[in-house]
């Protein structure tokens, strides 16, 4: 490992359009696979992994179009999520429920994410994607049935293992299919899918809520990724690497248990302090310290344990590499605070849960043209570095106009204002994901995509609990601020913290100030969500330009 990384630290030196880690060169005989030292190849013993034919765009169709539709799915459950947080939070009479039941999904998110890669890459994309499936559907089936608090949590857990596995590995099938200057259009016509989702889920999930209830909703979609995994076992076919060592052999089972155990005590730590318990509590002053202790031994392991690594960790010392993973994890963590505050903000002007959760199709669409027209503009310039920047700055513009509103904004302004985000959104991880595959080799671009998904992931749960913590803090001290010399002000604040109903069973002259104070906790997570994005586009400027080659054998 650490003669590999030098040699590739001498090829990037060399030139900063290369990628780092670069293969030698093409062996008609092996049909297209790359040849590398030994030094180079993933288990030590030379042996690569096999890159496919180009295929016809036909065949393209028919195997994303398959993998697209667990993306659909995957998206439209954490839009209809957003919008019934606080009908499920009601229901339980906890509004605390509300964080843990985006952060349990976001949570199995990142701890299974970073390691669909590796595991993918040993016993195959179409496995990932059929038990992928598989945990979806019960993740979805537990939520339906659930009665208790910890049951709903499982469930979002489960399913959160499933949806991650769904949206990342149709992302590794499309790289091993598409050459870098193609692969910038095909995804975004995959984030149609995810944008057209995303949009759908709002509404139908908040529909749903007011016809039949909540339930129904995760139940209805358990028959559609059952049609999900039946369609990915018979259509996706990408070659893997055959190895003498046992498939078991080859999973880094050590590493693997350090980085979800870092992740899991990361976000348990995160998601606890001020929204549960006290930020001086001993949960979190212990499981962000051990937190930090599991990542470091996970960088060890690694970098000097691992044949083959679960996320080759000096790939993260390239400049490119580092400056797209964090990009995708500030502004990620910026969007989501807003995706989940955002229906809150409709929900405290008197809209319905359907009518919240139309407002979310703006963005859902500005996501999907986004990706799209970046992969346009990518595949006819060949460059991704100043499309970047002037992303970022929509990013900015968008969040900086969401920051401005309050109880007397009229309908129309949040539309353009939240496709603005979700425009830039959208370009911004089209672009991030073309920046990263083009900067390392071949055989890298699955493991390091699923670092990419590890700081999305990791970022999308941080986000949503910051979000969580600044809202509460800031409900709480206005209203303890406004009634707290009120008769039974502890009860009825504890009451109007817990349930959005108790806003209409308030005593007299308690409704208005109620109001104020849950859109002044609100603009507050705007405007960090806005301080989250500003890191996000410093973040983005360290991106170098790579080569984005036109055939798959990247000359």
């Amino acid at each position: 490992m650490p003669e590999a990384s030098g040699r590739a630290s001498a090829s990037f030196a060399a030139h900063e359009r290369s990628p780092l880690l670069r293969q030698t060169s093409a062996s008609p005989s092996d049909n297209g696979a790359i040849e590398r030292g030994p030094d180079e190849s993933s288990n030590g013993n030379g042996n690569a992994i096999p890159i496919p034919d180009e295929p016809s765009n036909k065949r393209l169709i028919l195997t994303l179009g398959s993998c697209w539709v667990g993306v659909f799915l995957a998206a439209l459950d954490s839009t209809i999520i957003a919008t019934l947080t606080a009908p499920i939070s009601t229901s339980f009479n906890s509004l605390s429920l509300l964080s843990w039941l985006a952060s349990a999904y976001l949570i199995a998110n990142a701890a299974l994410q970073p390691i669909s890669g590796r595991l993918t890459d040993i016993f195959s994309r179409r496995t990932g994607l059929v038990f992928s499936n598989i945990f979806f559907c019960a993740g979805n089936l537990i939520c339906g049935l659930a009665k208790e608090q910890w049951v709903m949590i499982l469930g979002r857990i489960v399913a959160g293992m499933g949806g991650g596995g769904l949206v990342a590995i149709a992302t590794f099938v499309g790289s091993d299919l598409i050459p870098l200057r193609k692969r910038g259009v095909w995804q975004g016509i995959g984030n149609l899918s995810f944008g057209l989702g995303s949009g759908l889920g709002g509404v139908f999930g908040g529909w749903i809520n007011d016809v039949w209830g909540w339930r129904i909703a995760f139940l209805v979609q358990v028959p559609f990724v059952v049609v999900s995994g039946l369609l990915v076992s018979f259509t996706v076919k990408v070659p893997v690497k055959q190895t003498e060592t046992s498939r078991v052999k080859r999973i880094d089972f050590l590493g693997a248990l350090a980085l979800v155990t870092s992740l899991v005590l990361l976000l348990l730590g995160l998601n606890s302090g001020g929204n549960l318990v006290p930020w001086t509590h001993p949960l979190v002053l212990s499981t962000l310290p051990l937190s930090a202790v599991f990542l470091l031994l996970f960088i060890y392991i690694e970098d000097k344990v691992a044949s083959e690594p679960i996320i080759p960790v000096r790939l993260l010392l390239n400049r490119t590499v580092l400056s797209a993973c964090l990009t995708n994890w500030f502004v990620t963590m910026s969007i989501y605070g807003l995706l989940f505050y955002g229906p809150i903000y409709f929900q405290i002007k008197g809209l319905s849960t359907t009518a919240a959760g139309a407002r979310l199709i703006p963005q859902s669409i500005g996501t999907a043209i986004g990706s799209l027209g970046s992969g346009m503009i990518m595949k006819a310039t060949g460059r991704y570095y100043y499309l970047s920047m002037a992303i970022q700055a929509l990013l900015l513009l968008g969040g900086a106009l969401i920051a401005t509103m309050n109880l007397g904004t009229p309908d129309w302004p949040p539309f353009i204002y939240f496709a603005l985000c979700g425009t830039s959104y959208g370009g911004m991880l089209t672009i991030t994901l073309l920046a990263l595959i083009s900067a390392v080799d071949h055989q890298y671009q699955a493991v390091i995509t699923s670092a990419s998904y590890a700081f999305r992931s990791t970022g999308s749960t941080i986000g949503v609990t910051v979000a969580s913590a600044v809202f509460q803090n800031i409900l709480k001290r206005d209203l303890w601020q406004k009634f707290g010399d009120y008769d039974n002000a502890a009860e009825v604040i504890r009451r109007v913290r817990d349930s959005f109903d108790e806003i209409h069973h308030l005593p007299p002259g308690w409704k208005e100030g109620v109001l104020d104070s849950y859109m002044d906790a609100v603009r507050a997570v705007f405007v960090t969500s806005l301080g989250i994005a500003v890191l996000g586009t410093l973040a983005s400027l360290a991106m170098r330009e790579h080569t984005l080659h036109n055939n798959l054998a990247r000359k």
